[in-house]
């Protein structure tokens, strides 16, 4: 027993210490992707790992240990839009986007598969000892890594999406788990569970049909048809999955052993702010109401009546306005608005002066808010962000304001709604779960990516649900057999008391008749 314990503790030493080499795959060409999967990655080298990456976004200043080989040819999807992208929005706009993801990832594969990145990680013959691999709109860089002949950890920088639950063995309950576009919480009506169940098992569909068929052609044109099995199959070899959620912000779910929650691991490294606004936090005696959509969508654009509105509103209100403004000037601006072409975002949220932040809902946004604790109006525009702020609006720390809604009234009454004491409880509530864990997300993932490499993919965290097609897995050819059974039995049953019964009263009705 002695023994046994030593050689565990050894082995538990061992792998904290050994130097593994890590690969990391982003052919997707999103920045804020990037954002979620750079700390795992610069935390690995930190940590004395050998670390490669493939991406579109090189690291200015790399850790030792961090190497870089960079990705061209596509257009950073971090350029800035304009709101005219939001104004006409189809009914079905949801399977729009999924298409206009499909587009992207076939895109993206098809570009890193024949660039001089991958090609020299092939040509390097170096063997890896854990591959780290974005899953979004493409599997195509599975192909790479069942090359290369490593493990694989999948990275989500959204909550998983309906294609990913099975390749980690986790159950897909539309019942309460919202699908990423819908905008709904865990707390669906009839109609709301029925079309989160029609979205879930159509977009399962759409991707097998479109985007897995499409990774399979293009790895079969790049490596000889049959020479990479089907990416179906190498979805299944996923070890784990890092997903940019936590609990206290999205809600409570069933997760495997495989999936590990890491949300608002890009939140570290804060720096002083500049003196000016520094000074103009400080000394807003009614607070600061903070806005921003990101780094894409450029809030200058906006048509000049919702501009207005919303500069309307902000009159109204006591509390001094800090606004990420690209334009050197605002229209109608009111005196408690201040605007800066850029601003330094966390820093900001978690000065004790914010009350408000007005932002698109983007996940590493409401993930700062949450950590912060700050009350959102969330205005969505695409993608998981209707999600997002369904989940502020559902924990109570946020409202979600429709672009298409956006009035000086209802700019102004979703303000005053979150400006009251209960939003900023339930937003210190959120905080105090999503700051405190047992570990950081940066610790819990270069722990967990150490593991992976030690056990060569994480063997023992596999769902053989996975392996089950997919009658066996929802039961249905143990309904099939049931209902069957119950049918026969009761047909059985059926049919004897009718043979008893009818023959005794068939019996009984011509012994009358003889006697009369």
């Amino acid at each position: 027993m002695l023994l046994r314990t030593v050689i565990l503790v050894a082995l538990a030493l061992s792998q904290g210490t050994e130097a593994y080499k890590v690969l990391g795959l982003f052919p997707h060409p999103g920045q804020s992707h990037f954002h979620f999967f750079q700390p795992v990655l610069k935390g690995l080298a930190e940590a004395g790992h050998e670390v490669t990456v493939v991406s579109h976004f090189p690291e200015k200043n790399p850790p030792a240990n961090y190497h870089d080989l960079p990705l061209a040819g596509m257009t950073s999807l971090s350029d800035s839009v304009s709101f005219e992208l939001f104004e006409y929005r189809p009914g079905f706009g949801h399977f729009m986007e999924f298409f206009m993801l499909y587009t992207w990832g076939k895109e993206a594969c098809a570009n890193a598969l024949n660039s001089t990145a991958i090609q020299t990680v092939l040509d390097s013959k170096v063997q890896y000892d854990l591959i780290l691999v974005e899953q979004f709109n493409s599997d195509c860089m599975l192909g790479i890594a069942h090359q290369l002949k490593a493990p694989y950890i999948g990275l989500s920088s959204c909550p998983l999406m309906p294609w990913h639950y099975e390749r980690v063995g986790n159950p897909t309950l539309p019942a309460y788990i919202p699908a990423l576009f819908m905008g709904y919480t865990e707390r669906m009506d009839f109609s709301q569970r029925l079309a989160n169940w029609i979205t879930v098992q159509s977009f399962k569909a759409l991707y097998s049909w479109f985007n897995d068929a499409a990774a399979n052609k293009l790895l079969g044109e790049r490596f000889g048809q049959g020479a990479i099995p089907d990416v179906r199959e190498l979805q299944q070899r996923t070890a784990m999955m890092f997903v940019n959620q936590h609990y206290s912000l999205s809600g409570a779910k069933p997760l495997s052993p495989a999936v590990l929650e890491i949300g608002g691991i890009h939140i570290r490294d804060f720096r002083p702010l500049e003196a000016d606004l520094q000074q103009l936090l400080d000394t807003a005696d009614h607070g600061v109401i903070y806005i921003s959509w990101g780094s894409m969508i450029r809030a200058e654009t906006l048509p000049a009546e919702k501009r207005d509105a919303i500069l309307k509103a902000l009159g109204r209100f006591k509390q001094r306005v800090i606004w990420k403004w690209e334009n050197e000037t605002l229209p109608n601006q009111p005196s408690n608005v201040h605007i800066r072409k850029w601003l330094p975002q966390r820093e900001i949220l978690c000065h004790p002066k914010v009350r408000v932040f007005m932002s698109h809902g983007g996940l590493l946004g409401s993930s700062e808010a949450a950590y912060c604790g700050v009350p959102v109006v969330a205005t969505p525009m695409y993608g998981d962000q209707y999600n997002n702020a369904a989940a502020l609006a559902n924990r109570g720390m946020g409202v979600v304001l429709a672009y298409e809604d956006i009035t000086a009234d209802s700019v102004y009454e979703a303000l005053r709604k979150v400006l009251e004491p209960e939003a900023m409880e339930h937003a210190k509530q959120v905080s105090f779960s999503y700051r405190n864990r047992p570990q950081s997300p940066l610790e819990s993932a270069v722990w967990w990516c150490e593991h992976v490499a030690a056990t060569g993919g994480l063997p023992l965290a596999q769902s053989y649900s996975s392996e089950l097609p997919w009658y066996s897995y929802h039961q249905f050819d143990v309904y099939i057999v049931t209902i069957t059974f119950l049918v026969l039995y009761h047909s059985c049953w059926i049919w004897l008391f009718k043979r008893v019964c009818c023959r005794g009263v068939s019996g009984f009705s011509d012994e009358k008749l003889k006697t009369n």
